[in-house]
């Protein structure tokens, strides 16, 4: 497994990849990012997340191609599923996903399977807002979600 980080406007992210898939974006707390990380040579995958990301955030990429491997219990990956397909600039429910992924009452439980979203970012997240259209809460702070969401909307009107 390599671990690599990747500064973006909002903070460093640590990113995990083998060669062939991604398994893992998190936001690094400032305790973590004091953590020694030898410098090496970058992989193809760590190179095409890096370069995705960077394109998300200078607004030239709406949606990522990156492989996945999404390691979660099957409820909660079918949730990262429907969260990934909401596209660039939009947002969903709790409840709506909730209905797609085959469970209406269950909007707590795609509230939890969010907070535990092993790729954040890449598998949108911050897309899901309450039904009342409030935020609601987001792994990386408020302050985030509500940056990306505001990144997005600026970069679809353009």
């Amino acid at each position: 497994m390599d671990i690599s980080l990747i500064k973006t406007p909002i903070g460093i992210l640590e990113v995990h990849t083998d060669k062939n898939y991604l398994y893992k974006v998190q936001f690094m707390s400032v305790t973590t990012q004091k953590r020694k990380i030898i410098s090496r040579k970058m992989s193809p995958i760590e190179k095409q997340v890096s370069l995705e990301l960077k394109e998300y955030f200078d607004g030239k990429r709406r949606s990522f191609t990156v492989p996945l491997m999404i390691d979660a219990p099957p409820f909660y990956k079918r949730v990262l599923l429907q969260v990934q397909k909401i596209g660039y600039g939009r947002t969903s429910s709790y409840a709506e996903i909730a209905r797609m992924s085959g469970n209406g009452k269950a909007s707590r439980a795609v509230g939890t399977a969010n907070s535990r979203n092993p790729i954040t970012i890449i598998i949108p997240c911050h897309r899901i807002i309450s039904s009342r259209g409030t935020l609601g809460g987001y792994t990386g702070g408020l302050n985030k979600k509500s940056f990306l969401l505001r990144h997005e909307k600026k970069n679809i009107s353009q």
